[in-house]
């Protein structure tokens, strides 16, 4: 019989379907990149997130406060605790910019924290990434780490020896899920699979030059555990059409239809 742990638990519910299979949605562009939406969407753009079959959703914790409760009845909270805009001198330093205990104050199933390797500011990131894992083992919290090779050092970020490095960071610092780049060319991204002891999701970038359900299958096919996609979700026409077409690809099976009607860019139809 496993022993029920509370880490053990909260991971349970960032893979909804107790497949081990992750999608998440990442809504935290709005300190690096500007808002994504004005308040009356962005209320309407979580539940289509939602009604669309996604397991998490990622947010900084002063959004995370204006979530309608019964949302994460059927959603996943993950709050990220780092933080840089394109403003500073140095867009790849990430600070922290929350903790462990405020995110579990909130009601968080998960953290999240972001690594550049190969940044300027590698060292202080790789010690937060270090001191965050710690307070997650002390309050049995799941720990999702966007580590990116992403600096001046960096010539391939999608380079597929290296990204078999940032993967293997991130489990050696205590990481549980980690995020990083798809390997190019794509079938390299098994190698960066088999060298990870933890799951690995695939960020969506901004690359549309592949349709999204091809990308998703292509990620899946090559043995990632699931996708985190903010960007190609948040600005389709139809978000809910977006997530539930990539939930039927992560989980190999159709996400329940809701006859809520559909948000837009325009609008509800």
């Amino acid at each position: 019989m496993t022993t029920l742990t509370g880490k053990s638990l909260r991971l349970s519910r960032l893979s909804r379907r107790g497949d081990g299979r992750f999608l998440f949605v990442p809504l935290d562009h709005s300190v690096s990149d500007g808002p994504i939406a004005d308040m009356r969407r962005y209320g309407r753009l979580l539940e289509e997130v939602v009604i669309g079959g996604a397991d998490a959703i990622v947010v900084h914790k002063g959004r995370a406060r204006v979530i309608d409760p019964n949302l994460l009845a059927r959603c996943a909270l993950v709050v990220h605790l780092s933080a840089s805009t394109p403003h500073a001198p140095d867009s790849n330093a990430k600070v922290l910019v929350g903790g462990v205990e405020e995110a579990v104050q909130l009601g968080a199933d998960a953290v999240s924290v972001h690594v550049n390797i190969g940044s300027d500011t590698e060292a202080g990131q790789l010690a937060d990434l270090g001191r965050v894992a710690a307070g997650c083992e002390r309050w049995g919290v799941p720990l999702l780490a966007m580590v990116y090779p992403r600096g001046p050092r960096i010539e391939n970020p999608a380079d597929a020896t290296l990204l078999a490095h940032v993967v293997s960071i991130a489990a050696d610092l205590g990481v549980d899920i980690v995020k990083t780049v798809f390997a190019a060319p794509s079938h390299r991204m098994a190698d960066v699979v088999a060298a990870s002891p933890i799951p690995v999701v695939v960020a969506g970038g901004k690359d549309e030059r592949q349709s999204l359900a091809d990308f998703a299958t292509a990620a899946i096919g090559t043995g990632c555990a699931g996708l985190a996609i903010g960007r190609r979700v948040f600005n389709h026409a139809v978000p809910r059409r977006a997530v539930r077409e990539l939930a039927e690809i992560v989980h190999g099976h159709p996400h329940p239809h809701t006859d809520q009607p559909e948000l837009t860019r325009e609008g509800v139809r």
